[in-house]
């Protein structure tokens, strides 16, 4: 059987995350990152998603998403409800997730061409 390498529409996107470490494209990170489809900011400060504060998504909220997916970690944990609130006064739905899934997910919608933004939280 052939097999063939599919090159997604998109300039920048996951091959794999966990807890500690993420793989863009052909780069592998290990600090927190904000990534989306055609934008990658690598050392996003935060390093415990329940420690963030409504600024931690200025850099997350200025890519205009519709939605933004919060990869948490190797385990799913939330973010203060102040940080919810902080993207619903801007309309855009927030869904916390492990970094796995927020990987998959994320891969999904933008190969949907959803304005998506992921920040992932690495503890490497």
């Amino acid at each position: 059987m052939q097999l063939n390498l599919e090159h997604p529409d998109q300039e920048f996107y996951l091959r794999a995350a966990d807890g500690v470490s993420a793989r863009v494209n052909e780069r592998q990170l290990t600090t927190s990152f904000i990534l989306s489809p055609s934008h990658l900011a690598e050392g996003w400060p935060v390093r415990d998603v329940k420690a963030m504060t409504p600024q931690d998504l200025d850099a997350v909220l200025a890519l205009a998403p519709e939605v933004v997916l919060l990869g948490s970690g190797a385990t799913q944990a939330f973010p203060p409800a102040a940080v919810v609130a902080a993207c619903l006064r801007q309309g855009v739905g927030l869904e916390t997730m492990t970094n796995a899934a927020a990987a998959r997910t994320f891969n999904v919608l933008a190969s949907e061409g959803r304005r998506v933004v992921a920040a992932f939280v690495l503890a490497g």
